[in-house]
């Protein structure tokens, strides 16, 4: 995590890890206790790095290295 080493990009992960399927900004905003705007810059800087992805329009999901990223 390069750009984003914050917590936040690491609570938006961490919620994203619990999901049994993909979620917008907002129902991950409300899950990491942060506002949607602070939750869709970290969601940008995550998927450019690979480590979310978006299978359906504004939902996303962690990838394998998104997954690797948060344990390591």
């Amino acid at each position: 995590m390069a750009a984003q080493t914050t917590s936040e990009a690491k609570k938006v992960l961490s919620v994203l890890a619990k999901a049994q399927e993909p979620m917008s900004n907002k129902q991950v905003a409300e899950q990491a206790g942060m506002e949607s705007k602070s939750v869709s810059g970290t969601m940008t800087a995550l998927k450019k790095e690979g480590l979310v992805d978006s299978p359906v329009r504004c939902k996303y999901a962690i990838t394998n290295s998104g997954k690797k990223t948060l344990k390591g």
